[in-house]
């Protein structure tokens, strides 16, 4: 006599979901749409906004490209930037290579204070900027350094050095740690070890924290109105000049210009990183 074996029931896809699943989804929707309305509404009306014809933001004049256009004329706005780009370059260069060597330092070596100096080399990444700002500027005053556009620098220096160590220190953590001692066992020195073999590893973490450091620099209001000296005008601080009178479209223009151009940075940071993680998993 055969025994009947149980056949498995069979899911039936045509059977409709539950009510719970169907309404959890659409509340999951719901605060999406919300979320990214909250946050990116704005920036569409500024855009909107920035192609107004009219100098009044309330009132639409019709489509024009002249606010664009009179920004390449304004010796204000111009000279704001040039100072702008001088600081952040300058403030990258310098944190580059302190930040790189500081997570590199953090990582291989052992010495009495370690875990004191690492807690103290990320601290700008927590303290509020008004603290940085008034700290660095009673420094400065208390040692004599009259304040202009390389004050602003150092001041810079101080944060976009944390953003880039951290940012070496994640990689960092995610490579073979004995890369160097092979080099080492195969007759390079140490200096070799570290530029031929473990710099180019950290290059695209270096480079994404660059970008990073770039963006918050150019984008500092409060710590360059603290640190600057005559003469010293950065793009934050005339934007914020300007509009303490009223929005105008110009502003509108220029905001919508600075978007797009942090935007490609954080496209180029996000595009590195992805290279180096495709090159790591290949590799």
């Amino acid at each position: 006599m055969e025994t009947a074996q149980a056949v498995p029931p069979v899911e039936d896809d045509s059977v409709p979901q539950s009510p719970k699943a169907k309404l959890r989804f659409s509340w999951q929707m719901v605060f999406s749409v919300l979320m990214y309305g909250f946050m990116y509404f704005p920036i569409l009306v500024l855009a909107f906004y920035s192609f107004n014809a009219s100098r009044f933001s309330s009132n639409w004049g019709g489509f024009s490209l002249r606010w664009y256009s009179s920004l390449i004329n304004d010796r204000r706005i111009l000279s704001a930037l040039g100072d702008s780009l001088t600081v952040a370059l300058a403030a990258v260069a310098i944190s580059a290579v302190l930040g790189t060597l500081m997570a590199v330092g953090l990582a291989k070596f052992r010495f009495p204070g370690k875990g004191l100096y690492r807690g103290a080399s990320y601290l700008p990444l927590i303290i509020p900027d008004i603290a940085i700002a008034v700290a660095t500027l009673v420094f400065l005053v208390y040692v004599g350094i009259p304040l202009s556009i390389w004050t602003i620098t150092a001041a810079h220096v101080v944060f976009c050095l944390a953003y880039i160590a951290v940012v070496v220190s994640t990689r960092l953590s995610g490579l073979n740690p004995f890369l160097e001692e092979a080099a080492l066992d195969l007759g390079a020195t140490p200096t070799q070890a570290f530029l031929k073999v473990l710099l180019p590893e950290l290059m695209p973490a270096v480079l994404s924290g660059c970008l990073l450091a770039f963006v918050l620099s150019m984008d500092d209001l409060l710590i360059s109105s603290f640190t600057a000296g005559g003469g010293a005008n950065t793009l934050p601080m005339e934007i914020f000049s300007r509009v303490r009178t009223g929005v105008k479209p110009d502003i509108n223009a220029l905001s919508v210009i600075l978007i797009l151009a942090s935007g490609l940075l954080a496209f180029a940071s996000e595009y590195i990183r992805f290279k180096s993680t495709q090159r790591k998993l290949q590799g």
